[in-house]
């Protein structure tokens, strides 16, 4: 995806971290962070935030999904017989899909051909790979005190619902906790994925 229209009058981190870094505002969730949101753990559920997926086998290809109701995951079982000690299996993910969970590396979007903190496309990706700001930043894990804002509380957003800062305000007054944003991570459910309509992308609320 390429974002040109209105860019200009997005806030921009570009920069504030130095021209090599590939961390982006994770660089806030500092040892301090860490340790503060560690100390306020009281009963140590642990609650997902991913989709279900259900495999669906390779009989032919592998080829991408072509509907947004097809499984990202296709599975090609490998074994040697009913003997067999040990049982393994090959995956083809296809990561970009709207019912699998990921974390978008920092150069999977450009402007004007430059991706995060400002670096040439072209330099940073290539169909060898990724050389810069690739999801391998990351590979410590994001570890933080998380706030949940459910904007679907009332219900699932109607299709193209624009998520502001009102709607995150509005939502976080209703909070009973207002400690820890600054180092803390937000995810705001829309509902959206309870309903996964055929054309996901077309009005997806955002």
């Amino acid at each position: 995806m390429v974002v040109t229209e209105g860019a200009s009058d997005l806030p921009s981190n570009w920069g504030r971290w130095g021209e090599d870094d590939e961390l982006g505002t994770l660089n806030l969730i500092t040892d301090g962070a860490r340790a503060r949101a560690a100390a306020e753990v009281r009963s140590g559920r642990a609650v997902s935030l991913a989709l279900p997926i259900q495999p669906a086998p390779i009989i032919s290809g592998p080829f991408a999904p072509a509907t947004t109701e097809g499984s990202p995951v296709q599975q090609l079982m490998v074994h040697t017989g009913p003997a067999a000690h040990a049982t393994v299996d090959v995956m083809v993910v296809t990561n970009h899909h709207p019912r699998s969970t990921h974390l978008d590396a920092l150069s999977h979007q450009s402007i004007d051909g430059r991706v995060y903190p400002g670096r040439l496309l072209g330099d940073s990706v290539s169909p060898a790979g990724v050389t810069h700001a690739s999801t391998t930043a990351f590979a410590a894990g994001v570890v933080t005190r998380g706030v949940l804002l459910n904007l679907a509380a009332d219900g699932p957003l109607p299709a193209g619902h624009a998520v502001t800062a009102r709607d995150l305000g509005a939502r976080r007054s209703r909070c009973s906790t207002r400690r820890g944003w600054r180092s803390g991570g937000r995810r705001p459910p829309s509902g959206w994925s309870a309903t996964r309509p055929r054309r996901w992308w077309a009005g997806r609320p955002g």
